[in-house]
């Protein structure tokens, strides 16, 4: 059995109130998730987040703060790969409007306080959405 990794970089964009997220048809399951993606051999972690953000919303991202990596083993729902995922806040220009440049997917703003565990499909964004969660709702009631 080959062992490897499998590492993902996603941003984290809260604007106004909401936060942008993603839906995308893989495997012909619809998947709610943060926009972001696969690290590439010999790109750097914040690089490769800028790239896809750029590749697939076409918008240029400055990237913030780390928020979260993964801390748990957890396998890959589509191939024999263990995932690691990389969360960072991040900003830019607010657009007009978001136009994919990827098939089957579609990206929109959701209320914030309407963004729990189970928000997301993958286990591990389920874990941020939870986090978010509560990082938020503390901030509310301070």
């Amino acid at each position: 059995m080959d062992k490897r990794f499998n590492i993902r970089v996603y941003g984290i964009w809260i604007q106004n109130g909401k936060i942008l997220v993603n839906e995308e048809l893989i495997r012909g399951k619809n998947i709610i998730k943060f926009p972001g993606g696969g690290l590439d051999w010999g790109e750097g972690i914040k690089n490769c987040l800028v790239r896809e953000w750029k590749e697939e919303l076409g918008i240029d991202i400055e990237v913030l703060s780390h928020f979260y990596t993964t801390d748990f083993f957890q396998p890959s729902a589509y191939d024999n790969s263990q995932v690691i995922s990389i969360y960072y806040f991040v900003t830019a220009p607010v657009p007009e409007a978001f136009v994919n440049n990827v098939a089957n997917e579609r990206t929109y703003w959701m209320e914030l306080n309407e963004v729990s565990a189970g928000t997301f499909t993958l286990a591990i964004d389920q874990v941020v959405g939870g986090l978010l969660q509560e990082h938020f709702a503390e901030r509310i009631s301070n």
